[in-house]
């Protein structure tokens, strides 16, 4: 490290935000996966100094915005987690919607500012609400996303038969109803979905491979969702956990996955154009999402979703590595 890294942070839903304001070297160019690729491959001790202990921790997520390559893009963003980059981050999207205006990195127009953002998954356009001049509810409209594996189901060890699906939303997920587990959401406690659904995850990613039509390094299982089981229609909210990477936990009902979630809605015919959804997080947080329209990805059926939600500022902090500190690029305590 040459410098200091400064960040700010935000939160979506609870899920929080690191920003990288200052401190990364400046990246080769390129398309945004060959970015993704150089900071994975050469600078990923910055991304455990920023994401692990002393300074993060096991749950903790970050952004790293980068030089834009697709025409019309207003900034382009690689996410980080305890386990590596992301390809797409919902909550992230609305955290850096209301961040580009705030930072004046974009100019509202009217009551309204729109921030095209390019992600590892293509570009994602924000719609930011200003209410009294200053930026309020954030939405977006996702990349094409379908369901990729339908009615598949797996014996694990003592859970037994489990049935799933697995859905695309800029990531894969896992799709399952946490009763199969024996679990209820506001009863049984988190550390049990995240066992029951990490196992899902291990076992789903060697049984089913996958694939996306776009890129390769699209082409990998993120995490698993585990439902309430009311997928179909209604106007009651719809509650879900997120685990992904390396077991960790989405406080927030997950942009992507409230994505994944409506594809395999539609394509199941339990929702449809327009009708509004409310998705409820572990801890009670919402995102409202809806099919926007129906598109093709590849061989695929696929929809583009529309989800919003709100962020907030947390803080904004300058972290150091001192000479001769044998923690220096971070740990992790479970």
């Amino acid at each position: 490290m040459s410098g200091p890294l400064t960040v700010i942070d935000m939160h979506t839903g609870g899920e929080p935000l690191r920003i990288v304001t200052g401190g990364y070297p400046d990246l080769p160019k390129g398309t945004i996966l060959e970015k993704r690729a150089y900071v994975r491959d050469n600078l990923d001790h910055l991304r455990k100094i920023l994401m692990f202990e002393p300074r993060g921790h096991a749950d903790q997520y970050g952004a790293l915005l980068v030089e834009p390559d697709l025409p019309g893009a207003d900034l382009a963003v690689l996410f980080m987690h305890n386990e590596g980059y992301s390809t797409m981050c919902g909550h992230a999207i609305i955290a850096l919607g209301r961040y580009a205006v705030d930072q004046r990195l974009v100019a509202p127009d009217g009551d309204r500012a729109t921030v095209n953002i390019e992600c590892p998954c293509g570009l994602v356009r924000a719609e930011v609400t200003m209410r009294d001049g200053k930026a309020a509810e954030v939405s977006f409209e996702s990349v094409p996303s379908f369901l990729f594996a339908r009615d598949k189901s797996l014996t694990l060890g003592d859970y037994g038969k489990i049935a799933f699906d697995i859905a695309y939303g800029g990531a894969f997920y896992v799709l399952a109803d946490a009763r199969q587990f024996g679990l209820k959401f506001g009863r049984d406690p988190v550390a049990a979905f995240i066992d029951a659904a990490d196992a899902l995850t291990r076992a789903a990613q060697a049984a089913v491979p996958l694939s996306h039509p776009d890129a390769g390094d699209l082409a990998f299982l993120y995490g698993t969702i585990l439902t309430d089981g009311r997928d179909a229609w209604s106007d009651q909210p719809t509650r879900n956990v997120c685990v992904f990477a390396d077991r960790q936990v989405d406080r927030s009902p997950t942009g992507s996955g409230v994505t994944a979630r409506l594809a395999a809605m539609h394509a199941r015919g339990q929702i449809a154009i327009g009708q509004a959804r409310i998705f409820e997080s572990i801890i009670g947080s919402r995102f409202s999402g809806s099919v926007a329209s129906l598109t093709r990805a590849g061989p695929h059926a696929a929809i583009t979703a529309h989800v919003s939600g709100r962020a907030f500022y947390s803080g904004k902090s300058e972290f150091s590595v001192e000479d001769g500190d044998p923690l220096a690029e971070g740990f992790l305590v479970r």
